[in-house]
Formats: structure tokens, C-alpha cells, sequence
């Protein structure tokens, strides 16, 4: 495997393990490249993504009917959640920001009936539930 294309994996932030796994190399010769480069040594563990959509898409499935299941964690055992720079976020509440361009006002819950759905269209906050209540006259 040719020194570029390690070096351009480096360069995108891939870790040392990950490099080798790819390229089929050594990890040894992953990290002579890092030196030879003078790039600072590689962090272990996970990286972040960009964003918290970023996280978002990665972890969202599709499924039948349209619908989309979270791969990531729940927390408190109902809420998809992800963590982004040492922040916890609501997989719901970034469905609704992709959706809505908009922050959500009170709990995002999917609206679809498919229990657990992110779809980003599925998703519906407060002010949306109590919109659909005052048109048809049910309660929200």
C-alpha cells in the first residue's frame, strides 16, 4: 500500500487502528508514516463527527413503512440519545432540527405510531401537537 494513501487517511482523521484495518497494513507502518509526517500521535477511541446531525445519520436505520430505528443508545430506556462533545443530545430533538430548521419547543415525540421512529419527518414537538389538538379538537 502506497505511503499517499495512508498519509490522505491521516490527514482525514482516521486512528492508526482503523488506517491498518482499511489499507491492510501494519499498524507499525501507519504510526512510521505519522512520524515520518510529524503528525502528533493518534487519539484512541472513538472519534466525533462533525455535528450532532452528523452522529445522527450515522445511528439512524432505515425500516419498513418508511420509518427509521436508532442503533445508538437509550437513555433512561425510551429516549434515543447521542453524545457529541461531551454533550448529550435527544435523537428526537436533532430528527426535529433537521426536519424543521428550528429547535423544538418542549419533547419531541415521533408522530407517526411507530414506537421509537427518528424519521426526521415523523417527529413532532409540543407546538406541533398542540396545533394538530386545535384543528381536529382532540386532546394533544
Amino acid at each position: 500500500m502506497s505511503r499517499a494513501a495512508i498519509e490522505q487517511l491521516l490527514h482525514a482523521g482516521y486512528g492508526d487502528r482503523t488506517i491498518a484495518r482499511r489499507l491492510d497494513v501494519s499498524i507499525g507502518t501507519v504510526r512510521r508514516t505519522r512520524t515520518l509526517l510529524r503528525l502528533p500521535a493518534g487519539r484512541p477511541g472513538p472519534k466525533s463527527h462533525g455535528t450532532p446531525a452528523d452522529v445522527f445519520w450515522s445511528r439512524a436505520k432505515p425500516v419498513d413503512g418508511g420509518h427509521m430505528e436508532w442503533t445508538g443508545t437509550v437513555h433512561s430506556g425510551t429516549t434515543p440519545s447521542l453524545r457529541h462533545d461531551g454533550r448529550r443530545y435527544s435523537a428526537y430533538r436533532i430528527a426535529f432540527t433537521i426536519a424543521h430548521g428550528r429547535e423544538p419547543v418542549g419533547r419531541v415525540e415521533p408522530g407517526c405510531g411507530h414506537p421509537g421512529c427518528i424519521h426526521p419527518q415523523h417527529v413532532e414537538d409540543r407546538t406541533m401537537r398542540d396545533t394538530f389538538a386545535a384543528i381536529f379538537g382532540t386532546a394533544a
